[in-house]
């Protein structure tokens, strides 16, 4: 390995302080759990969802305040579709009452 890492005169290899850790989150995505199946399940179909929604264009609002809004907005509306189809209208009702 030292021939394919250094080319210097003494062949030393040096390593990053913490390269510990990013050899543990190389092991953990390489584990059993499967995070990326995970997260492809939790995360991104939902932001996909909301993209889709939004269309081809960007925010129709300007400043930071603003697009926060209207993101919030749409998250809104995804976990509102989302209660709908997983409980009903009826159930979504009685749970905004409770």
């Amino acid at each position: 390995m030292k021939a394919r890492c250094t080319t210097g005169k003494e062949r030393r290899i040096t390593r990053w302080a913490h390269e510990h850790l990013i050899e543990a989150a190389r092991a953990r995505l390489i584990g059993p759990t499967e995070p990326m199946t995970i997260r492809r399940g939790t995360v991104a179909h939902p932001f996909g969802t909301i993209k889709a929604w939004m269309g081809t264009t960007h925010f129709l609002t300007r400043r930071l305040r603003n697009v926060r809004t209207e993101i919030a907005l749409n998250v809104l509306a995804c976990n509102i579709k989302r209660m709908m189809a997983l409980i009903g209208i009826q159930g979504l009702m009685a749970a905004v009452k409770a």
